[in-house]
């Protein structure tokens, strides 16, 4: 069975096969390091997301700049890091149904510090049949602060589940979480502060007050009742970040190297990376993702392989064979779209790292 030419230590960037997302070493590191500076000057503490990418190596790397533990989205994304022996894991989604239950309790007899989310009595009666005082866990719960996807729907709520979640013998309540919407500081310092008022008038210790996301990052000193922060594509960056102002185009760590594989007319060519290579997410794009050096060009559309570009408006011409660094419009979803993940500095590769949690999507 032939298998994909992984490009050996040492090897120029340009020499390898394409389609390819690629990592810069030195950005990688800075933003590593600059992230984490900000919330140590701030005082909080930091919980990377590491859905953005997926790789045991690099969660290490944000763990010695600093960071408390990681953050995971799915128990089987959770499962993989707890395997290559990370024992500070908060899981950020509502767990539900047997099956996943039993994994969350066998993952919680071997993970140090494990802890979830809930935003529902159905959530929190799963929970407490599944744990006991042997082996409890602990849980917060989510908070909508604007973001309108999960969580609860107002500071009264937080509480009465609080109070469900300390009654619980197999559970532990640990504390209230929020992903917010863009510019929500004031929104979110405004709940948790109200949250904390009232269960601190129930008696209820409420240790973690987590909020997060990398668009809103250098805002956290916003949200003084914060004691987390959590954030995923910081680590990497990707157009929609630079479009935030969160970081510039020298900050931008990955990028998918793609090959010109047509050019059928003067104003249209056409990539090697499709929908398998570069996301479809928009972000409030009108096209999917930036080409360095070609600006102007619009990748207009993408099926499975091909991505075409509109060349009408870039005074600079592609040609057959050329190969060219894509901006993607979403970092993390491009990293579940392959196995490895290439670093390299200056342009010569450093290593090649298995994307483990690649599909831990249940």
């Amino acid at each position: 069975m032939m298998t994909y030419p992984w490009p050996d230590v040492g090897t120029p960037i340009d020499a390898i096969s394409t389609p390819m997302p690629v990592i810069d070493e030195d950005r990688l590191s800075a933003n590593i390091i600059r992230a984490q500076s900000y919330l140590d000057d701030q005082g909080k503490a930091f919980r990377p997301h590491i859905k953005t990418h997926k790789i045991p190596a690099v969660a290490r790397q944000q763990l010695e700049a600093g960071a408390i533990g990681i953050n995971c989205q799915k128990v089987s994304e959770a499962e993989v890091f707890a395997d290559a022996g990370f024992d500070d894991i908060l899981i950020t989604y509502n767990i539900l149904g047997a099956a996943k239950l039993a994994r969350l309790k066998a993952l919680n007899e071997r993970v140090a510090r494990l802890s979830v989310v809930a935003d529902s009595e159905t959530t929190i009666a799963g929970l407490a049949a599944t744990f006991d005082v042997s082996r409890p866990l602990a849980v917060l719960v989510e908070c909508d602060t604007g973001g309108k996807r999960c969580g609860v729907q107002s500071p009264e709520t937080a509480v009465a589940l609080a109070e469900k979640i300390a009654a619980a013998p197999g559970l532990v309540f640990k504390g209230i979480l929020t992903y917010p919407a863009p510019a929500g500081a004031e929104t979110v310092e405004k709940f948790l502060s109200e949250t904390m008022e009232l269960l601190a008038g129930k008696g209820i210790d409420c240790p973690i007050r987590s909020s997060g996301g990398s668009p809103d990052f250098y805002a956290a000193h916003l949200v003084p009742s914060a004691t987390e922060h959590r954030a995923g594509t910081y680590v990497y960056n990707d157009r929609s970040m630079v479009r935030a102002g969160h970081c510039n185009i020298d900050d931008l760590a990955m990028h998918v190297l793609a090959t010109v594989v047509s050019k059928p007319t003067a104003d249209r060519a056409v990539l090697d990376s499709g929908s398998k290579a570069l996301t479809s997410d928009l972000l409030g794009f009108s096209d999917y993702g930036l080409i360095e050096g070609y600006e102007g060009a619009k990748i207009v559309s993408l099926s499975e392989e091909h991505a075409v570009v509109d060349l009408s408006g870039c005074s600079s011409r592609l040609e057959i064979g050329d190969v060219v660094k894509v901006v993607p419009n979403h970092t993390c979803v491009v990293s579940n779209l392959f196995d490895r993940m290439v670093f390299h500095r200056n342009g010569i590769v450093t290593r090649v790292e298995k994307i483990a949690a690649r599909g831990t999507v249940w």
